[in-house]
């Protein structure tokens, strides 16, 4: 046991002293707050292309189009042909022309741009959809409609769901919302910290094998008690990166948001859908999403996602290191026996990207329990308090999983630190497991 903690130790120390980790460490919440500023300042950024546009609409279908920053509208009462020949001398950027509706039943009407430079997609969305309107406008005095009885006919259907039992807190229509953002990202964080520290842990023991640093090591201690001590190693490194981050990128973003005042929902006025919403509104809206989020019981989703987390890594970091350990001088060939590996943890994000959308699918449910991707799945559902049943039954599967593959992949690790000049194959791996000690 004393053996073991030392190698954990050398394992654990010997990265977190190094100048990449705590770079990486440091530069990583650092880059994510610099990402969020020319992210902001990208959606922040008006287009200084100015379109000036002269129409030609005989039939006055458009009437009053309002102008924009970037688009001017200037009607004319002249040919095409005449305006093709003056249109940049009058400093036009093009000419549209509004063709007749011939049946004001039609619902698609194709208006023609004349221009030598082609609109650009923002651009062409813009105008469509003021035509759009203007067009509207022009049908519903022209078929003696009354607009506001119009507009009574479109309606706004939100549901509000509430709990069958009545002495049960009522559920928030946000929740919804709110546990499919945070179940995704606690699933994107499971993808990636078992690929990094899985890889991790592959790369170290190749690198001690090829090496020959191992046959030293191997003089004085187990192989089962080297290749444990790398994965409890390298695992206390992710968690303490992944702690260290969890506390930076928070107080970074709120810094960045503090000193340049950026609002992501008002600089993307582009979006239609956003211009939409009411300021009072949004605000309503950004207060129930946070009150949403403190609701959540994170005494119980932190502890899980620490199990899932250590679950999944043990579980794959053991793969990933009998993968090092089978593999020789040539790198290459570890990408046949990485793949089996590598399958499984794509599977899961995709799986996940599905279950926070259901949670409560039968996808969802056997997906969670299934060992190699409830490290993934069951995350990204705990923000929706999954059934009890489901959690107990998912974390016996994965601990009993984890710790057969640990004793299988230590079989293989100790047959495979010490072959050298041989390729290993699955049939090979499949030798390994019942050699004699």
């Amino acid at each position: 046991m004393n053996k073991l903690w030392l190698i954990i130790q050398r394992e654990y120390l010997t990265r977190v002293k190094k100048r990449s980790f705590i770079l990486a460490t440091i530069l990583t919440p650092l880059a994510f707050g610099l990402f969020m500023v020319i992210v902001s300042f990208i959606f922040a950024y008006e287009s200084d292309d100015l379109q000036r546009i002269a129409v030609l609409d005989k039939e006055e279908i458009l009437g009053a189009i309002s102008d924009e920053s970037n688009l001017i509208f200037k009607f004319e009462d002249a040919s095409l042909e005449k305006m093709k020949k003056t249109y940049a001398e009058k400093n036009y950027d093009g000419i549209m022309v509004i063709p007749p509706l011939k049946n004001l039943q039609d619902t698609r009407l194709t208006v023609f741009y004349y221009s030598e430079d082609p609109l650009g997609l923002d651009m062409r969305l813009l105008i469509e959809n003021k035509l759009q309107k203007s067009i509207r406008k022009y049908k519903i005095s022209a078929l003696n409609l009354d607009a506001k009885e119009l507009e009574s006919l479109d309606t706004k259907v939100s549901i509000n769901p509430e709990p069958i039992d009545d002495s049960k807190a009522d559920v928030s229509p946000m929740a919804a919302g709110v546990g499919a953002a945070i179940g995704g990202i606690m699933g994107f964080i499971m993808y990636m910290a078992v690929f990094i520290y899985g890889n991790m842990v592959m790369r170290s023991v190749m690198e001690e094998k090829t090496s020959r640093i191992v046959e030293v090591m191997i003089s004085s201690v187990k192989p089962f008690q080297l290749m444990m001590g790398k994965i409890i190693g390298v695992g206390g490194v992710g968690l303490t990166q992944l702690i260290i981050w969890a506390i930076l990128i928070p107080i970074i973003s709120m810094v960045v948001q503090g000193i340049f005042g950026f609002d992501m929902d008002s600089s993307a006025e582009m979006s239609s859908a956003a211009a939409q919403i009411d300021p009072d509104d949004m605000q309503a809206m950004a207060a129930q999403i946070i009150a949403e989020i403190k609701a959540l019981n994170w005494w119980g989703i932190f502890p899980l996602f620490l199990f899932y987390f250590l679950g999944g890594y043990f579980l794959y970091a053991s793969l990933f290191a009998a993968v090092g350990s089978a593999i020789g001088d040539d790198l290459g060939e570890g990408q046949s026996l990485t793949l089996p590996i590598t399958i499984p943890v794509i599977l899961a994000l995709y799986i996940m990207m599905v279950v926070v959308r259901s949670p409560q699918s039968s996808l969802a449910t056997w997906s969670s329990i299934f060992p190699f991707f409830s490290p993934i799945v069951m995350p990204s559902r705990l923000a929706f308090s999954p059934p009890l049943w489901e959690v107990i039954v998912s974390m016996l599967v994965l601990v009993v999983t984890s710790l057969f593959f640990v004793w299988l992949s230590a079989r293989i690790y100790r047959i495979g630190i010490l072959m050298y000049g041989k390729k290993a194959s699955f049939k090979e791996l499949g030798k390994w497991l019942f050699y004699k000690s």
